[in-house]
């Protein structure tokens, strides 16, 4: 595929979501761009959340784990079910009964100020660098097959990408991603269906003969109950899946946000329903196209990169045809584009309500600071890839996993405690606990081969970050005064 072919698809692709943007963001305000005025129809945000939920790990990076660990990573995809449907139950009826912009205000009414903004605190600490490894996943694939090529900067590439994106979303804010996010996840569903029916085709296999052949090269085992010292073991994935989901999800503000963009908790509800059976589907999707991406490497003598990010992006550029190519490119920028952009609204949102008090300033002061805001985050993504593309000695979807492990643990355990006691807390011992529990789980994992007889904690970091924050926080609460 030329250079010249990938830029104008990507002026089309930037023109039409420019041109959502204008159309959504008209007679836009404050409100508008932090709640869409609570207009967005459920069936939307559900098909959008998909695109920002994945993102450009996913789209890469599990694909590329199949031809290691074949389909187990379907393991924690089944443990996402319990964490939305928890949400569902429990978070989502929070949420819309104390009618909240940011879902950190329910800490302060629950505990006090401080810990109201040590949990906005970790969220912002948590969704920046997150969204900042994702994006930097999408400028490195466009760097690999684009701009090295006309000799461009990786900086250049990486703060023109972020440029793009806060012109569309810097008006609108989240009704307009609630609209481009849409948009872009069908391009990326379907540059995952094409991709699949297009190796399927060129190596001659029927659905069942699809079947057959993942099967019969090792891909398709799912479950692993045979070693609970393997990161693998299906109780550590099932349920570091669940809990992923219900903090990456319901306790972070960039997912929520959209869906407290629904007419009503009814609304909400259904969408995050079926959205959570949809997220199912694609990821088994995914699956399937990893497979085949090394059934064909297999079959047509095709050596695979050492870095296994690399491989659906070589085998779209390089050999499945310019059709593939092409829905790979459109495909890759869909899912790390609706997740950033979200992102920059989730952490604009929650920086102005939590940390800026918007609450009583007047339309125009409140315009202004979230200009100013948006326009920081956007930086702020740029000087983290750029330091992260130093340091990256990991696959993409590891490191992500990794940082929400330890940086989404204390949400989970203020959440958990305002939700399951009665007991009182605040004060500064609250962002005490919550900055040692992340340094004992660390510590912990990095010795748990040594002190638990080989047992090496992975995705479930998670819980035990949860578990030390939630115990930290008991320690130094108090029982409610009796009435």
């Amino acid at each position: 595929m030329s250079a010249l072919l990938v830029f104008g698809i990507l002026v089309v692709y930037f023109i039409v979501l420019i041109t959502i943007s204008y159309f959504t963001s008209r007679g836009a305000d404050s409100t508008t761009f932090f709640t869409a005025n609570r207009q967005s129809p459920w069936y939307l945000v559900a098909f959008g959340m998909i695109g920002s939920s994945l993102s450009g790990v996913t789209f890469v990076s599990v694909p590329g784990n199949v031809g290691k660990i074949g389909f187990a990573y379907f393991q924690v995809v089944l443990g996402y079910l319990v964490g939305y449907w928890l949400i569902i139950g429990i978070l989502m009826p929070l949420y819309y009964r104390l009618n909240v912009i940011s879902i950190y205000t329910y800490l302060e009414q629950r505990f006090d100020t401080i810990s109201y903004r040590t949990g906005a605190f970790f969220f912002l600490v948590s969704r920046t660098v997150g969204s900042s490894l994702r994006l930097f996943l999408a400028a490195t694939v466009l760097q690999l097959f684009l701009f090295d090529a006309w000799g461009v900067p990786f900086w250049v590439t990486v703060a023109t990408t972020i440029a793009l994106i806060w012109v569309y979303t810097f008006r609108g804010g989240v009704k307009t991603i609630v609209w481009t996010d849409s948009f872009q996840t069908l391009f990326l569903v379907t540059a995952v269906a094409v991709t699949v029916w297009q190796i399927a085709d060129k190596l001659g296999f029927s659905f069942g003969e699809m079947v057959a052949a993942i099967d019969q090269h090792g891909y398709s085992r799912i479950f692993h109950f045979d070693d609970y010292k393997s990161p693998l073991f299906f109780p550590k994935q099932f349920f570091g899946g669940a809990f992923i989901a219900l903090t990456m999800t319901g306790m972070d503000q960039e997912i929520m946000q959209k869906n407290l963009t629904c007419k009503n908790l009814g609304d909400a509800q259904k969408n995050m329903f079926w959205f959570s059976l949809t997220l199912v589907v694609v990821n088994l999707l995914f699956l399937t196209l990893g497979a085949l991406l090394y059934i064909y490497c297999k079959t047509k003598g095709l050596e695979v990169p050492a870095i296994t990010d690399e491989l659906y992006p070589r085998l779209a550029f390089n050999d499945l045809g310019a059709f593939v190519g092409i829905m790979f490119l459109l495909g890759i920028i869909a899912s790390s584009y609706a997740s950033a952009d979200s992102a920059l609204a989730g952490l604009t949102t929650s920086f102005c309500i939590d940390f800026l008090n918007f609450k009583n300033k007047p339309e125009k002061v409140k315009q202004q600071q979230k200009f100013v805001v948006h326009l920081a985050f956007s930086a702020l993504f740029l000087i983290i890839i750029l330091i992260f593309k130093e340091v990256n000695e990991k696959s993409v979807i590891d490191a992500v996993l990794n940082v929400a492990g330890y940086t989404y643990g204390p949400l989970l355990g203020l959440f958990s405690f305002g939700l399951f006691t009665k007991r009182k807390l605040g004060g500064w011992w609250v962002p005490v606990v919550c900055a040692i529990a992340p340094l004992l789980s660390f510590l912990i994992s990095s010795q748990s081969a040594t002190w638990f007889g080989g047992y090496k904690i992975s995705i479930e970091i998670l819980i035990l970050n949860g578990a030390l924050t939630y115990l930290g926080l008991w320690l130094i609460s108090q029982p409610k005064k009796k009435s």
